[in-house]
């Protein structure tokens, strides 16, 4: 029951006020509760219980109401949440006709709904130990007429040892559904009665800027950016995206590829600042592979090839030059299976002097054994300061020329007379590549 804060099953007197407020917009006194509690207690053999109305005594009221001719009660409460002469729930009260997302936009769950989120976790969480247990779960997943995640969150998200999703997991779940499907989180508010402290879904949602404007302005207000992990099948991208959930090749032993979701997401701190980042596993099955536009545009692009195997590097390297090289998109490439012996790779250039090349940074190397933390916030970094690519070229060129010290003696003066960047692209440059040099 929306009204049933603490999910004891039962509406305690302020849980029954909460609702006689929401939907007749005035409280019961205590009296007038007792005289509810004695018509349900007379009538009824379990329609009260610890003092408060349960779902039977509340059903056996709405008859006592027909039976009395007071249909326009029952009717008021089914109007209050959504209902319609059929009994179900219109669109506009399940999805805002106001939901719009312009392109190049994405919606994000804000304050207010990332605590709405909290406190249904915390409702359904009724042994208060920070998880949802399997049964805790599938009373949270009854309260949709649909199958509301079809995937196995532990695959998705971040979970305790005992691989039971906990609130930060919990959160971050609902913050990419927001980010891929908003209509559904408009939903899930709804079925949770959201309504009942605001009149629609949209205050708990936040529409962005247009990417473009961002790009123009140099700065973004966002809190979730997206990561497309793009590679040939058997590269390991896989691994690399459990890894952001801090899942290692021994937690993965046994488990098969079909069980992984194509999404994961987790907060990363990029200069202290958290973040949500989203990785979006693609398959490249072959050379002739073409990407869609949905495929393409994301926020950074991460192209994982297989140290191990020698026709891997020609996937990513024809990847970037047909997809990202005449884009505003952040590149990164990462070598997997850093644990296994190298080998030279078929293709024109070796990876490092394609990037150098192509002025990326240098390849980055991963093994499932442990994964590499800082490789995520690099990604998240690129996401969240796309326009200052010109930071990832100074960083890939002074760090294969073994000239950082230069840079280091720069004095804040002649950086003021370097025509090649603004003083603020400047500044975000020395603070990305003092990030990135100490991580690499």
């Amino acid at each position: 029951m929306v009204f049933d804060m603490d999910n004891d099953m039962v509406l305690n007197d302020v849980e029954l006020n909460v609702f006689q407020h929401r939907c007749f917009g005035a409280s019961l006194n205590p009296q007038a509760l007792d005289d509810v509690r004695n018509v349900v207690r007379s009538q009824t053999n379990d329609g009260v219980k610890d003092g408060g109305i349960t779902l039977k005594g509340f059903l056996f009221l709405h008859c006592l109401f027909f039976q009395r001719g007071r249909h326009e009660t029952t009717w008021t409460i089914l109007r209050k949440f959504g209902y319609d002469d059929n009994i179900e729930l219109t669109k506009e009260y399940l999805v805002p006709s106001n939901l719009r997302i312009p392109p190049g936009s994405t919606a994000e769950l804000n304050s207010k709904g990332l605590n709405f989120f909290t406190s249904i976790f915390l409702k359904f969480d009724r042994d208060k130990d920070g998880a949802l247990s399997q049964k805790e779960y599938e009373s949270f997943s009854s309260m949709y007429p649909e199958t509301l995640w079809k995937e196995d969150l532990k695959y998705v998200v971040v979970t305790n040892s005992k691989g039971l999703v906990t609130v930060s997991g919990f959160l971050a779940r609902w913050v990419l559904t927001t980010l891929l499907n908003a209509r559904a989180t408009c939903k899930a508010l709804a079925y949770h009665g959201y309504h009942t402290t605001d009149e629609s879904q949209m205050t708990a949602l936040t529409i962005t800027q247009p990417k473009e404007k961002d790009l123009k302005r140099r700065s973004t207000s966002r809190n979730v950016f997206k990561c497309h992990v793009i590679g040939p099948r058997g590269a390991g991208k896989s691994s690399f995206c459990q890894g952001l959930i801090n899942r290692s090749r021994t937690d993965l032993e046994g488990i098969p590829p079909s069980a992984y979701s194509s999404y994961v997401i987790n907060t990363v701190l990029v200069h202290g600042t958290e973040k949500y980042l989203v990785l979006h596993d693609i398959d490249i099955l072959n050379l002739t592979d073409t990407l869609s536009p949905s495929q393409v545009n994301c926020d950074v692009a991460c192209l994982v090839y297989d140290r191990t195997e020698p026709k891997s590097f020609e996937h990513v390297a024809k990847l970037y030059l047909r997809y990202f090289s005449e884009t505003k998109i952040p590149v990164l490439i990462v070598g997997s299976k850093s644990d296994l012996p190298l080998v030279r790779q078929d293709y024109l250039l070796q990876p490092d002097a394609f990037c150098m090349k192509y002025k990326l940074l240098p390849p980055q190397s991963f093994t499932s054994i442990k994964a590499n933390k800082d490789l995520y916030v690099k990604l998240c970094t690129m996401a969240v300061f796309p326009c200052f690519q010109a930071a990832w070229m100074l960083f890939a060129r002074v760090r294969n020329n073994r000239k950082l010290k230069i840079l280091q003696s720069v004095s804040f003066g002649s950086l003021l007379k370097i025509s090649a960047f603004s003083t603020a692209a400047i500044l975000i440059s020395f603070l990305l590549v003092k990030h990135l040099r100490q991580s690499s």
